[in-house]
């Protein structure tokens, strides 16, 4: 029996509609391809380490043709899977970058100032993953990008389906976030330059593992077409990010409700 990869969608990340892709078995041999767009509200801090929360409205958008799909998180990708279980994902998708003030369209606080803006970048993203079982997907994910240089961030995820019925899914994901050295300085280092701009010490953060992001996502369908969700996560950032100067809050919440029409 074929692999095949239902879409759990939900926002987790200020300033992006993001969609959490899950997999689970089904019993039909067809790919489930269609559109599916939506809004959102979002609650979600200003930036990773900030101590200063907003409300903002999100646009969701996902279309799937086989293995061709876009979504307004990841981009325009493909995947390929196998009858045991594991597959391959590739994408091209978009980095909105930071900005050294409050904005309305990604992230940034007025805390930041002098630190100068992070542009926004073209990226590509590798995912293997495994099913193991139809409630329990394993997989590993780098993301590079390809028109700044701002490092290459990876995690590995474990994800838990516990309730998979015709109307409802309730999905679980736990995610260790890993980034080299010119990711964790672009996102939580502080230069010489940006010491000087904005009076904070400098500050070299090291490679490696840098935090947990937790996830618990409920997706509702009331008929063919209309649908609900309603997402909660929680992100810790361990030393290497929390120990720099503009991080302000180690431990943070988020949390999405949105209404989904699939076409």
């Amino acid at each position: 029996m074929m692999i095949m990869r239902k879409t759990v969608l939900y926002s987790a990340c200020p300033l992006l509609a993001l969609f959490a892709s899950t997999a689970r078995a089904d019993d039909t041999p067809a790919v489930q391809n269609g559109v599916t767009v939506g809004i959102g509200g979002e609650y979600a801090p200003r930036y990773s380490g900030s101590d200063k929360q907003r409300v903002q409205v999100v646009p969701l958008i996902q279309a799937r043709d086989n293995a061709l799909f876009f979504d307004s998180q990841k981009g325009l990708g493909y995947d390929l899977q196998t009858d045991n279980g594991f597959y391959l994902e590739h994408t091209l998708g978009y980095a909105l970058g930071r900005a050294d003030r409050d904005s309305g369209w990604r992230d940034g606080a007025e805390n930041l100032k002098g630190m100068g803006n992070i542009d926004a970048t073209l990226n590509t993203a590798l995912a293997v993953g495994w099913q193991a079982t139809d409630w329990l997907v394993l997989e590993s994910k780098a993301t590079l990008p390809l028109t700044d240089s701002q490092g290459v961030q990876y995690q590995a995820s474990l994800t838990l389906l516990p309730v998979q019925t015709t109307r409802d899914t309730l999905a679980f994901q736990s995610a260790a976030l890993f980034g080299d050295s010119r990711y964790m300085n672009t996102f939580y280092g502080v230069s010489q330059k940006q010491s000087l701009r904005s009076g904070y010490a400098r500050y070299h953060a090291e490679q490696g593992f840098y935090g947990i992001d937790n996830s618990l996502t409920w997706s509702h369908q009331f008929d063919a077409h209309w649908g609900t969700l309603l997402s909660a996560n929680y992100t810790w950032l361990n030393d290497h990010a929390a120990d720099s100067p503009i991080v302000l809050r180690r431990n943070e919440g988020s949390a999405v409700i949105a209404i989904t029409y699939t076409f």
